[in-house]
């Protein structure tokens, strides 16, 4: 028995039958991990541009400030009513608006202000907001919270985690408020 099986196992050995199933296993999955990466840091790209676009249409209406400067609220609602492709964009963008010394042109403290999906805190407690006065220099900075599309690939894995499995995009912009008239 052990002869006739050595025997069949010799023929199968130079047969070629399967040489494609093999390759397809060993090439799928690189294959499929290149693809689902592309996709995603193609939608971070869009997702940022879009983000950065809609701070910027914001910002101008801001920096004109007539007849009133707007609230927090509509400052916000103006962000997220642009930001066309940011999901909930309301409950995951945080706004940060602040002046800038002229003395000693300090940038905002720390790292962006994200939502913290953890917190029982108000992020509206937490952010700061002021619109300035005429020709006064002012840093807005933006940060939305987004859940990647495959988080276990390599480039999912590599996004920096706000610890909830999330990664933030942060646009960031100044401008001098026009003197009013």
């Amino acid at each position: 028995m052990i002869s006739r099986l050595a025997k069949f196992l010799r023929g199968k050995r130079r047969e070629e039958d399967g040489n494609a199933t093999i390759e397809f296993v060993i090439l799928f999955p690189a294959f499929l991990a290149v693809f689902m990466s592309a996709y995603e840091s193609g939608m971070m790209m869009v997702r940022n541009v879009m983000l950065e676009r809609s701070v910027d249409l914001a910002v101008r209406d801001l920096r004109l400030g007539q007849p009133t400067p707007p609230t927090f609220e509509e400052f916000k609602t103006a962000i997220c009513d642009q930001a066309l492709i940011i999901q909930d964009c309301m409950n995951v963008v945080q706004v940060q608006l602040e002046p800038v010394s002229l003395t000693t042109f300090a940038p905002l403290n720390g790292d962006a202000r994200c939502i913290d999906e953890g917190s029982t805190i108000e992020p509206r407690d937490a952010t700061t907001y002021s619109s300035g006065v005429n020709n006064e220099l002012m840093l807005v900075r933006v940060c939305a919270l987004f859940d990647p599309f495959f988080p276990g690939t390599t480039l999912g894995m590599q996004m920096p985690d706000t610890g909830y499995g999330q990664y933030a995009l942060v646009a960031t912009t100044a401008f001098v408020n026009e003197p009013s008239r």
